[in-house]
């Protein structure tokens, strides 16, 4: 296993991926988590965060986590600590220090929701 990931649900399930040729097709939630081990390097996703992008089937391919990692790193260029990255409908609090995404939360779940120990909103 690769000692750079962190994540001990996302280290669990690359362990259980088969090994080998992957089926032809899409397969969106399989390919999520495999950018998202890739990108274990430059962003992390806490175990809270995971469990809220799982519960509230919120499920980001390759171009929307580049599209967070793009505004995470703008973040960082301008001195930001913790930020609110809002991706389309979905907002997710982010450590910019840290690099690691702390909770995510949905369209439906964003009405009258309050983000506190934030210093910075970035929408990407």
């Amino acid at each position: 296993m690769d000692a750079r990931i962190q994540n001990a649900r996302i280290a669990e399930r690359i362990a259980q991926q088969p090994v080998g040729p992957r089926p032809a097709g899409p397969q969106p939630a399989q390919n999520a988590i495999g950018f998202q081990a890739l990108l274990q390097d430059r962003l992390k996703v806490s175990g809270h965060a995971q469990t809220r992008l799982q519960s509230r089937e919120i499920q980001l391919g390759k171009e929307e986590w580049e599209r967070v990692l793009n505004g995470v790193e703008r973040a960082a260029q301008k001195g930001a600590k913790e930020s609110l990255v809002m991706l389309d409908d979905i907002a997710l609090v982010v450590s910019i220090r840290n690099r690691t995404v702390i909770t995510a939360v949905d369209k439906q779940h964003l009405k009258d929701n309050v983000f506190t120990n934030i210093d910075s909103a970035v929408i990407v």
